[in-house]
């Protein structure tokens, strides 16, 4: 399991004990050996630390400090790169999606998908604490920019809980250039451009606060990378990047 990290010592050892608590409770049945990596994005707080005194007393636990500050498309990159997993789960250090929700993940794989994505706009999802409008509602409208543009036929190429199968997660992240928050729909354009089936998964969600996208800020440079991912069309997206975690 890999979770990214910027700044996230406020909110970062419930989510450390959660996970941990239900990996621990579910080692007689869950089918093969777990371990969680938090990937500190050139943190400046006490999220490393944290991470290290937490891995103290729970060997599954590590942390890779990646500097310097990059953006978390280059950490979920270098995690998806370096982690040595069959399975690579990428989950945000908030929780929105409980840890739970890896049991539809994981189901949407046992019938054959090889990337498995939680989807928040399905009417079958759960929102148990909704974004306020004005996210919610710039949300939708770029996930119908992403459909119109680039990836047809996902509802939400952006909540942060994805499951890729080992392999198939080198294939694509191989070739992920985008260091920001494009990083989502450009792993799943990719994905769809080798011919990878991706299964959209109802979840649970809640809107947590903290979140690190800014809107007015990010929300562009979303809609420039999009738009810039469309022109370099297939060829140009599936050339290997020269070194995906440098």
């Amino acid at each position: 399991m890999i979770i990214p990290a910027y700044n996230e010592e406020a909110r970062l050892r419930p989510t450390l004990e959660r996970i941990n608590e239900f990996f621990s409770s579910r080692e007689p049945q869950w089918p093969m050996t777990w371990s969680v990596v938090v990937i500190s994005d050139g943190s400046s707080d006490g999220t490393e630390a944290l991470v290290q005194e937490f891995a103290q007393s729970h060997p599954e636990f590590s942390l890779i400090a990646s500097r310097p500050n990059r953006g978390k498309g280059f950490v979920v990159r270098r995690g998806m790169m370096e982690v040595e997993a069959e399975y690579l789960l990428f989950s945000d250090a908030d929780l929105a999606a409980p840890i739970e929700e890896i049991d539809k993940l994981w189901a949407a794989v046992q019938k054959g998908a090889v990337v498995a994505i939680g989807s928040r706009p399905l009417k079958e999802s759960t929102l148990e604490i909704r974004q306020p409008w004005h996210r919610e509602m710039l949300g939708r409208l770029f996930n119908k920019l992403v459909q119109m543009l680039a990836v047809r036929g996902i509802d939400d190429t952006q909540c942060g809980f994805k499951l890729f199968r080992q392999d198939v997660a080198r294939d694509i992240f191989s070739r992920c250039k985008l260091d920001g928050f494009g990083f989502d729909f450009e792993s799943l354009i990719i994905a769809r451009d080798l011919g990878h089936p991706i299964a959209e998964v109802p979840i649970r969600w809640s809107h947590q606060e903290g979140s690190k996208v800014v809107l007015m800020r990010d929300g562009p440079r979303m809609l420039r990378d999009l738009v810039k991912l469309r022109l370099w069309g297939k060829r140009k997206r599936l050339q290997a990047s020269p070194d995906p975690t440098a």
